[in-house]
């Protein structure tokens, strides 16, 4: 995704996530994106601030940050297992700050690389979704081998329905129709739909 003044300009910031990239992280994005929205404001078009603003969601969550190595600062999480790269050396470069999670690999890793001008809110907001500790749903025999070796399944069971108690079934019974008084002919199959009158007592 990108934003511009307008549709005739340039973009001034792009955010490129890869195919890996779980919608919970791209809805984050968005969802920030969306809030900075309105006819009258431009947030969603100011210049970045500093990159420890951007990062600062994963510092406060205990991640690691070291380097700078090859140009670039990381902020690692606990386990390893996901973590971000800041650029500090070029001006202005597409991947200025990258936030990635899963082992290294083209159909493991995710990844979402934001350009220089990215504002720091919409990175802070993205980064704060990857220290989220909610489970989330996903289906086992889809997930990647690599992946799944790094996760704690929960099995979700649909809930059963519940046992009838007596004081369900004596309301039930309670409510069925009164059955229709009278004689049928044998030979019909018809039931009566309003009840019969009750045959006067025989006369002896």
């Amino acid at each position: 995704m990108s934003a511009a003044p307008d549709a005739m300009s340039s973009p001034q910031w792009m955010a490129i996530a890869n195919q890996n990239t779980p919608t919970e992280l791209v809805g984050a994005l968005t969802t920030a994106l969306a809030h900075d929205w309105a006819e009258d404001s431009d947030r969603f078009l100011h210049a970045a601030g500093p990159w420890s603003d951007a990062v600062a969601p994963l510092i406060t969550a205990g991640w690691t940050l070291s380097g700078p190595a090859r140009g670039r600062l990381h902020v690692t999480a606990p386990d390893g297992q996901a973590g971000a790269s800041i650029d500090i050396v070029n001006r202005h470069p597409d991947e200025a700050i990258t936030l990635w999670a899963g082992p290294s690999g083209w159909g493991t890793r995710a990844g979402i690389a934001f350009s220089s001008r990215t504002p720091s809110h919409l990175i802070a907001a993205t980064a704060k979704a990857f220290t989220d500790p909610a489970p989330l749903p996903r289906w086992r025999d889809t997930l990647h081998p690599r992946l799944a070796a790094h996760a704690t399944f929960t099995p979700v069971e649909p809930p059963q329905a519940p046992v009838p108690t007596p004081r369900d079934i004596r309301s039930r019974i309670a409510v069925r129709p009164p059955v229709p008084v009278g004689s049928i002919p044998r030979w019909s199959t018809a039931t009566p739909s309003v009840l019969l009158p009750t045959r006067p007592a025989a006369r002896r």
